[in-house]
């Protein structure tokens, strides 16, 4: 990749793999990299253990959203979901288990996935994307099962209450809607915009980003080169710089202890990582 390549990446998306050892990335020209993170912290790192192991090109567009399950890599770029088996990945063998695409109402229509999480209640794969619509891939029998239908823009993110058989969605309308899982009714709908404290009209009323059951500390990145911590309240309590000027992505390794790090991408071809939340440790690179 030559340097104006470098110069315009942007990364959008991050997976720690099940072991926690490995961190996947996906760019805005459809490839992925694998870095080891073992390598990366370990006591012996050389400038080259922040490269990565691997790196491919999984889809023709940008890969939006990635995402681990017990034994792969999901990757969602333009209109397509790809499943990569994390062994075969770690062994640098590079080929799909499957691809599937959504059913969409044209062949013409090739909507970007923004969004993907798992729905461990009945294995499920919760895909929010470009057609407004929400889709339900049924991971044991690898078919789409259903499309929940209800927002009237872009889908940008997804989430699930897992006790509550609840799917959450935020979009381009500036609605969240709560979804019953086992009905694929919208029980709810919550338009942020609508509420005064909440308004935000020189930024749209869109939203890009939701989750449930929080700690006492919100992490949040955005526009400008930081990390913000938040209080629930709102209050900023810190902002800790990075590497990129503006960030899409960040992901907190939580399945291993020893690395235990925090990941920061965006629009550069280096992804930062925090052994401490207070400072950035090292970047990784593409």
């Amino acid at each position: 990749m030559g340097p104006v390549e470098l110069l315009h990446m942007s990364v959008f998306s991050q997976s720690f793999s099940p072991c926690g050892r490995f961190l996947a990335a996906g760019n805005n020209y459809g490839e992925i990299a694998i870095f080891s993170l073992s390598a990366a912290l370990s006591p012996d790192a050389t400038s080259l253990s922040h490269k990565p192991v691997l790196t491919f090109t999984a889809h023709e567009g940008p890969v939006f959203s990635l995402l681990s399950t017990d034994c792969h890599l999901l990757s969602a770029g333009n209109g397509e979901i790809s499943a990569w088996s994390w062994t075969e990945l770690i062994k640098k063998n590079v080929k799909p288990v499957w691809t599937k695409r959504p059913n969409y109402k044209s062949s013409l229509e090739i909507p970007e996935i923004n969004a993907m999480i798992i729905n461990p209640r009945d294995n499920s794969l919760v895909v929010g994307g470009g057609d407004n619509n929400i889709h339900i891939l049924d991971l044991e029998r690898g078919v789409f099962k259903s499309v929940l239908q209800g927002h009237s823009d872009y889908v940008h993110c997804v989430s699930v209450r897992d006790r509550e058989a609840e799917i959450l969605s935020g979009g381009e309308d500036g609605a969240v809607r709560i979804w019953d899982s086992r009905t694929g009714q919208s029980v709810h709908c919550i338009e942020i915009y609508k509420y005064e404290s909440c308004a935000r009209p020189q930024y749209g009323k869109w939203i890009s980003c939701v989750t449930t059951d929080s700690d006492w500390m919100i992490l949040a990145v955005g526009e400008g080169p930081f990390v913000s911590h938040c209080l629930l309240g709102g209050e900023v309590k810190a902002q800790i710089p990075c590497t990129p000027q503006s960030l899409n992505t960040l992901q907190l390794n939580t399945n291993s202890t020893e690395h235990r790090v925090l990941t920061a991408g965006g629009s550069s071809d280096h992804i930062d990582v925090f052994t401490n939340l207070s400072y950035r440790a090292f970047s990784l690179s593409f």
